[in-house]
């Protein structure tokens, strides 16, 4: 009975052992305690078809803040043909104010009577045909694409005429046009026009990047074209210094500065935004340009996107921490990684995002303790009308409740109390057996 009673408490004390040394996970729903009156929101997007220069991040929420073109903490890089980094487009950059020509009513009168009187002035072109027999006819030209309702071709329009003036008194070889891209959306389709006005110079029927975006004035015009064309000179000496070296160098050179830039734009960085529910979109806008809505494309990808500080830069208690973990609890940018085409224009994706902070607590201690946030999204796509400019929106709802994932395990003196109860119970349960056993035989020897 004795070795009975040893064999069978080892083996409870065996069991005992491995259950206090095994840890498990509880996950719990709680009102969240978290005091912040601001949350972190990490993000780092590619528009594939929208340039830098118009890209914008706004930020509207139910307290009633609006906050337009936000440049703190955020970055661009334009992006080659294939989405790779191509060159660095500035951080915390505003948009540039641009300076623009004012003109009397008796000039605007003039310049009216003097465009119906002379042939001098910005060309017409009116259609396809015209449009490449003028760039073949024309070793060097300027272009303004522009469309009637736009409020900056307006204010433009008389400056370019009497630009076109200018060029013609100073017998400068470039010739100065213009294409209304109300009557001509094909051609201005074709000429990838994202905005109105866009000014562009062309050199030996190639346009010539980037498009000129300083000071809409007359003499600005002038200069800009008097440098272009000292430089086309310069690149024509260097061509045929260059030939004799080299057949191939001079169409090298031209595609360098000819062509066209791929629109595609990577911005990312951080926002501070209140603890309410809210959005922040992306979308295309310039101070100085009217957005063209029928060549708007929103196509964009995330590469990541985070509530609170980013894991990356937390410190090693942190990544231990996370490390304990399971997989199913590290919902932390769900997006990441995923790409959200657009078919065609006049729509955009709108991403519905519900955040919830999630609270570590892997042992006693603000050592093994973790705040950060998990969060769950749904994406769709939201049809606009034609005259409208879609925006690539992340709505945020932030949840009252939070999640407690705790590790749990036996305290050590309930695993001493529990050898205590194996050892007492143990030899109390054998003691009644070996009693009963005893009065059991003894009566039948009596008998």
């Amino acid at each position: 009975m004795s070795v009975i009673a040893m064999a069978l408490m080892g083996l409870l004390f065996v069991s005992e052992s491995l259950a206090f040394a095994r840890t498990e996970m509880a996950t719990s729903i709680e009102l969240d305690i978290n005091d912040n009156k601001h949350i972190r929101i990490n993000f780092n997007v590619s528009m594939l078809d929208v340039h830098c220069d118009y890209v914008v991040v706004d930020v509207l929420d139910a307290l009633g803040t609006n906050k337009q073109n936000i440049t703190k903490n955020v970055e661009k890089w334009q992006l080659d043909a294939d989405g790779v980094r191509r060159a660095f487009s500035g951080r915390n950059r505003e948009m540039r104010d641009l300076v623009h020509e004012q003109h009397s009513p008796e000039k605007l009168a003039e310049l009216q009577q003097l465009v119906q009187d002379e042939e001098n002035h910005a060309i017409e072109l009116t259609d396809e045909a015209s449009y490449d027999e003028y760039l073949k006819t024309h070793e060097v030209a300027f272009i303004d694409f522009y469309a009637p309702w736009c409020i900056w071709c307006q204010r433009l329009h008389p400056t370019w005429e009497l630009f076109a003036q200018e060029v013609y008194k100073e017998k400068m070889p470039v010739g100065v046009a213009m294409v209304n891209c109300v009557e001509h959306n094909d051609l201005c389709r074709r000429a990838d026009i994202r905005a109105f006005p866009v000014l562009r110079w062309f050199s030996n029927g190639e346009a010539v990047v980037p498009d000129y975006n300083m000071d809409r004035t007359v003499s600005a015009l002038v200069s800009f074209s008097k440098r272009r064309l000292e430089t086309n000179e310069k690149l024509k000496d260097w061509q045929k210094r260059k030939a004799m070296e080299q057949a191939d160098s001079g169409d090298r050179n031209r595609n360098m500065m000819a062509g066209s830039v791929n629109p595609g734009c990577e911005i990312s960085g951080h926002l501070m935004v209140n603890r309410v529910p809210g959005n922040f979109h992306i979308e295309a806008r310039s101070k100085s340009q009217s957005i063209n809505p029928t060549m708007a494309n929103l196509t964009h990808q995330v590469h990541h996107l985070s509530f609170g500080d980013p894991l990356e830069e937390t410190t090693r208690k942190h990544k231990r921490i996370l490390k304990q973990v399971p997989d199913d609890h590290k919902e932390f940018a769900p997006l990441d990684g995923q790409m959200f085409a657009t078919g065609s224009y006049h729509q955009a994706w709108h991403h519905h995002i519900k955040v919830v902070s999630t609270h570590f607590i892997m042992g006693d201690g603000k050592a093994n303790r973790l705040m950060t946030y998990q969060f769950l999204e749904q994406s769709q796509i939201v049809y606009y009308q034609d005259e409208d400019i879609p925006e690539a929106r992340f709505a945020y709802d932030i949840s009252p409740m939070s999640v407690v994932v705790k590790k749990e395990r036996r305290k050590w003196y309930d695993y001493l109390t529990s050898l205590c109860a194996i050892i007492g119970g143990t030899f109390t349960t054998l003691g009644l057996i070996d009693a009963s056993l005893y009065r059991v035989l003894k009566s039948k020897k009596v008998d």
